[in-house]
């Protein structure tokens, strides 16, 4: 099971058309890896968004993340408590994004030097599925995120909130 899925992520992750590059953005660092655009890898060591539908299955079932219920503080009335129980929730999973955004990198770039040098089976299917679990770990902390801050709101706020992303 877990073969076919870390395989199909890598095939997605690696193969996803690359965006052309912005000329001279400042923000952007140097990607040391051909598999990963300037873009990509910035976006992967700052906790940015990479993969913008990862939370999706959250917020098709009414489940928002803490950073959007943070942005609508005050349209939403959010309680005192609310802004710090959800501030803490993006703080971490900020956090987690960066972690396993590091750890991605990292794995990427073992796999480019084995794949440079030769390697075995083995090493291959060690890695390709190491890769496959940091996703699957950076798509559960958003998700639990999600679903952290779906309980922290009233089902009003949550209406709300997405008619207010929506516009």
């Amino acid at each position: 099971m877990l073969k076919p899925l870390s395989t199909l992520i890598i095939t997605l992750f690696l193969f996803t058309p690359a965006k052309a590059q912005q000329p001279a953005d400042s923000t952007l660092k140097k990607s040391p890896l051909k598999t990963l655009t300037d873009k990509q890898y910035t976006l992967l060591i700052t906790g940015e968004y990479l993969f913008d539908d990862i939370n999706q299955v959250a917020l098709l079932n009414h489940y928002p993340m803490p950073g959007d219920a943070l942005k609508f503080k005050k349209e939403l009335s959010l309680s005192p408590n609310q802004v710090t129980k959800l501030a803490a929730l993006a703080t971490e999973l900020h956090r987690k994004r960066v972690e396993m955004g590091n750890f991605i990198v990292t794995n990427e770039t073992t796999l480019d030097k084995l794949l440079k040098k030769g390697t075995d089976n083995g090493s291959i299917i060690f890695y390709a599925n190491r890769s496959g679990l940091y996703y699957g770990e950076l798509r559960n902390a958003i998700l639990q995120a999600c679903v952290s801050t779906g309980n922290l709101l009233a089902p009003g706020q949550v209406s709300k909130l997405e008619t207010l992303l929506n516009h």
